[in-house]
Formats: C-alpha cells, sequence, structure tokens
C-alpha cells in the first residue's frame, strides 16, 4: 500500500463490498490531482487498458455512480476478473486492520497481498479469504438438468452449486451438492474452469458431469424447481453472459446435440 504522489495518469478502481464507482460507464482515468486523491492510501493490483489500475482504499464517492460487480460481466474476461480482484482485495483489507489472534493493529506485507501482526511478539501473518465452491452442469443423454433456486424464485434456471467443505476434494463436494440439492448421482466428472466470484470471496470451479441414477428430490430449503430439458426445445431464462453457469450450460448443450 502507498500513498498518492504526483502520479501519472491512472485509471482508480473505487469499491465499497460489491459496489464499483463508474464515470460514464468506465474507471476514472487520470491523475491523483483530478479526483482528489493527493495523499489517498492505494494499491497497484494490475493493468487497465495499458495504464496502471490502482485500488483506493476509502475514496470520495459523491461524485460517482455506483454499480454492482455483477452488471460488468459484459467486459472482456480478464477486466472483469481485475474488477473480482480489487473487489476482494478492498474487503480483505477494509476487515483486517486488527490481528485475528493478539488484536494489534496489521500493516500490509511489503512482498504479497498479506498483512502481518505490528506486534513483533505476534507478526502474524494473514492472506486474503477465498472460499471454494463448485459448479456442476448435469447431462442425460440429450438433456441438461436446470434448477430454479429459491433466491430467482419463477425466474432463472441454472446449474447447481455449493461450497466446499473442510477436508473435502472437490470431486466429493459435486457428488454431494447434487445428491443434496436434487437427490440424484452423477458420474464421469470433468473439470471445465474456474471463475474468481467477489461476493464476497468466492472461487467458482467447474464440472461436467453425467447423470448415474435416482429420481429428483429438491432440497426444499434451497431449490423451488428442477427439471430435465431437451437440448432443442425452448430453455427457460438462463444466467447472464459472461457467467461461468452460462459456459456450463452451452457447453453441455452441445454434448447434447452431439449425442444426438
Amino acid at each position: 500500500m502507498q500513498q498518492t504522489q504526483a502520479l501519472d495518469d491512472a485509471f482508480w478502481l473505487f469499491t465499497q463490498d460489491s459496489q464499483i464507482y463508474l464515470v460514464n460507464d468506465e474507471l476514472p482515468f487520470g491523475t491523483a490531482e483530478q479526483f482528489g486523491l493527493s495523499g489517498a492510501n492505494i494499491l497497484n493490483i494490475g493493468t487497465w487498458r495499458d495504464s496502471p489500475l490502482f485500488l483506493v482504499f476509502d475514496p470520495p464517492k459523491s461524485a460517482f455512480n455506483a454499480v454492482n460487480l455483477r452488471s460488468q460481466l459484459y467486459r472482456l474476461e480478464n477486466e472483469f476478473y481485475l474488477l473480482n480482484r480489487g473487489v476482494m482485495l478492498n474487503y480483505f483489507f477494509q476487515r483486517h486492520q486488527f490481528c485475528g489472534r493478539c488484536g494489534n493493529k496489521t500493516r500490509k506485507a511489503e512482498d504479497e497481498w498479506a498483512v502481518t501482526c505490528e506486534n513483533q511478539d505476534c507478526q502474524l501473518r494473514s492472506y486474503p479469504v477465498i472460499c471454494p465452491s463448485i459448479i456442476v452442469a448435469v447431462r442425460r443423454g440429450k438433456q441438461i438438468l436446470l434448477v430454479n433456486h429459491l433466491r430467482h424464485k419463477e425466474g432463472m434456471y441454472t446449474t447447481l452449486a455449493g461450497f466446499v467443505e473442510a477436508g473435502e476434494t472437490f470431486e466429493q463436494t459435486v457428488h454431494r451438492e447434487v445428491f443434496e440439492e436434487v437427490g440424484i448421482k452423477v458420474k464421469n466428472l470433468r473439470y471445465f474452469g474456474s471463475q474468481p466470484w467477489a461476493f464476497p470471496h468466492s472461487q467458482m470451479v467447474g464440472f461436467l458431469a453425467d447423470y448415474e441414477s435416482g429420481d429428483i428430490v429438491l432440497q426444499e430449503s434451497e431449490i423451488h424447481d428442477a427439471k430435465w430439458f431437451n437440448y432443442d426445445e425452448l430453455l427457460p431464462e438462463l444466467p447472464p453472459k459472461g457467467t461461468i453457469a452460462l459456459k456450463l450450460i452451452e457447453k453441455t448443450l452441445q454434448l447434447c446435440a452431439e449425442e444426438n
């Protein structure tokens, strides 16, 4: 972490929780002085369109429009992931200003994204929390399983997902979550890809799977509906473009078509 000085033009990321502050739908670009950031605490988190991108801590927000990070899914993948990095790091540093072991103040580590306790007898080093979760698309011949969660009741249908528990492999999580949420068993798991998901600090690990056995039995505390859909029929509302969920669905539909 550093304080702004007479820096050249740069991009500036102002964020709180999962909100990002934009000017005309773009990240602010210019000098620190232009945006009233003289003396502000900043952190270089990467390069945005060939210019440095600085995460700004406690920035002035009155002149900027706030949007949710989800609204930026339309951006290029590397840009969206960089915004995720900024949101996750801001969340981490704001919530780790004091040591979790002795309660003393922390300072940012010089050599990596971490904080170190200032107490010389402690010096505990803490790192950003990243919570792994699986997301899986299940295929049965020419059909794909899609679920409607309670939070999207009667709206969007998507894939199954859930957090990895302590002492559990990703594959074990897939089997457990699928059985818990819809009561079926799956086989032939294949890794598909991953996506950082800063709400506030998840990492989505995607899998493709094939149906093995069982009938759909809903976990009613989480799932409103779950159905098998033929790949060539009209599908319900799906997740937005840019999500790993939609990528998994599109890949599964492709496999269904090839099965036909």
